[in-house]
Parts: structure tokens; sequence; C-alpha cells
């Protein structure tokens, strides 16, 4: 069993990997800033926390974090707003880092996307500028960091069903279900062959464990 903390938890991906990790046994905080949205957590397996991450600082943080194995950031501003973003999918999402390490908790799993780099290549005219250089921000902060991290980076989501199946060897963002998104965080978190890795994945033909050791 593990203990999980997932910040985002009543986004579209948390609530899918909730009720994967709670049928493995794992024990999920899910961090959700509107306490409506606890009901929701429960029924998909996760304990609700009301916290809001965008206000919280290091400390207030680690207190969150103390007492779990492992860090899931699904979080995110939702975009429309760039000011909110930049507070949210980088500087929030850095506060967790440098709070986990506080906390003494290694485990980190970033859920990022496909193209994520300093080299996006996004206009800056165009709306998702901000975010692609917020999540680039984040992911690089990460990757330099102590911390025993995973960066994933699916292709656009969608709402299919998921296949439990997955391409971790495309060139090339295509697309990717939700629920396949939350079938490869839970695989990641039981691999420790991932850390210090970015997978960046479309559905596919390859069953996700199996996709995750081949690209080892």
């Amino acid at each position: 069993m593990a203990r999980i903390i997932l910040f985002g938890g009543h986004g579209k991906v948390a609530l899918l990997l909730e009720p994967l990790l709670a049928a493995r046994g794992d024990e999920v905080t899910a961090v959700i800033r509107n306490p409506d949205h606890a009901a929701d957590v429960e029924a998909a397996g996760g304990k609700p926390l009301v916290a809001d991450v965008e206000q919280l600082d290091t400390a207030a943080l680690a207190d969150l974090i103390a007492g779990h194995d492992a860090v899931v950031w699904s979080a995110g501003a939702g975009g429309g707003d760039p000011a909110r973003t930049r507070a949210v999918d980088h500087e929030a999402a850095i506060r967790t880092m440098d709070a986990a390490l506080q906390a003494g908790v290694s485990r980190y799993v970033m859920v990022s996307y496909f193209n994520a780099s300093p080299e996006h290549g996004v206009d800056p005219e165009n709306s998702f500028y901000a975010y692609a250089e917020a999540k680039a921000a984040a992911d690089e902060y990460l990757r330099a960091s102590d911390l025993a991290w995973t960066v994933l980076g699916p292709s656009r989501l969608t709402l299919e069903e998921a296949t439990g199946r997955i391409d971790a060897a495309a060139e090339s963002p295509g697309e990717v279900s939700r629920g396949n998104v939350a079938h490869v965080v839970a695989a990641t978190l039981a691999d420790d062959g991932t850390i210090r890795r970015i997978i960046r994945f479309n559905d596919g033909e390859t069953p996700v464990a199996d996709a995750l050791r081949a690209r080892q």
C-alpha cells in the first residue's frame, strides 16, 4: 500500500485515477479547492482535502505532504488568465516540489503535456502561450531537483474510454484518453524504473506497464 497525495484531485484525470489507486489498496489524499467537490472525490475512492494551493506557502504545503509516499501534480488553472496560469501551473507547482523535499517525500510525478519544453515554439500571441511557459518552467525546475521525479507528457486529451494501451515511443503528438493517462500515472507510481524519465505518449496498442518498461 502506498499513500499518495494528488494535487488537482477533482480534475477529469484525477477522478479516473483515484479508483485505480484505491482498487489496488493505495490511500489517496485528493487536494481540492472547492469543498463542493468532496463527494465526487469520495465516490471515486479518494479522501478529499480542501486546500488552496495557490495561497499556501511552502511550509503549509509541506505539512499537507508529510506522511505520504508520493506526490502527483495534476492540478492546473484551466487557462484563460495568464497571471493565474503562472500562479498555479508554475509557482504553486514549484512550491509543492520544495515542500515535498522539506517533508522528506522524494517521489514526485508531474502530469505535463507532450510538447512541454523551453523550446515549445508557441506564439506569444497564442492563448496557450502562458500555459506552455508555465509548464516548461515547472518541468525544468522538477528535473533539476533532487526529487525522484517522472514527467508525463500525454498528447491531446480526449474523453474516449480507457483501453489501457498506449504508444510511449511516439515522436509526435496525437491523442490520448484521459482514462489512459490515469492508467499511466498509476503504473508510473508502481514502477521505479520510471524515475528521472520524461515519458511522452499517445493512445496505442501496447499495454501501459509494458510500454513503460520498454522505454527504460
